[in-house]
């Protein structure tokens, strides 16, 4: 027999599940950018041995995607839109608004690595594992953002993070450059 939760624990446990897919959701965000990296590096080796690699990141990637980064896209979101219905005043709050831009941008981020995915999978390489390695610094930027404007929620805290997160790419374009520069030596 099915008992309904009462508010504060549905609330509770809509939180607590939008917070562990969103957690699933950035692994593969995280991840995937990685796979396209070691593609991407793969079709310069030569034959038989690109091939082989070639096929199993695809195997990979396409595990990943499919398995566990959409499903955590999907899920995340559908729990967000249950705890805004239990809680609409959320869409009145400023942090509630540049939250939801930074989101934005990170289903935009999702979908770019969607067209990446299935580009690579026809063996179509539209970027240099160097830009790819670029590209996945998006991810982790965008998780500052939404993650610190959720935790602080005021306007004051949206412009430090806003300097943060400028602060944070410059820091990973400079370990980006570092690490390209010692790879090669």
């Amino acid at each position: 027999m099915f008992l309904p939760l009462p508010d504060k624990m549905e609330y509770l446990t809509a939180k607590s599940l939008h917070i562990v897919f969103m957690v699933a959701w950035f692994a593969g965000l995280f991840y995937i950018p990685r796979l396209f990296i070691y593609q991407t590096e793969a079709n310069l080796r030569q034959q038989p041995e690109k091939k082989a690699v070639i096929d199993q990141l695809k195997l990979m990637a396409n595990r990943l995607w499919y398995i566990i980064t959409w499903p955590g896209f999907v899920l995340t979101v559908v729990f967000a839109i249950w705890l805004l219905i239990l809680n609409p005043g959320y869409l009145s709050q400023p942090w509630m608004h540049v939250k939801l831009v930074f989101v934005s941008l990170l289903i935009a981020y999702h979908l770019s690595l969607h067209w990446l995915y299935r580009k690579l999978q026809r063996d179509q390489y539209p970027m240099t594992s160097t830009q790819l390695r670029f590209y996945n610094e998006t991810a982790t930027i965008l998780l500052f953002a939404i993650v610190f404007t959720a935790t602080f929620k005021n306007t004051m805290s949206g412009i430090y993070g806003i300097l943060g997160i400028i602060s944070l790419g410059v820091l990973l374009s400079l370990g980006i450059m570092l690490y390209k520069k010692f790879r090669k030596n």
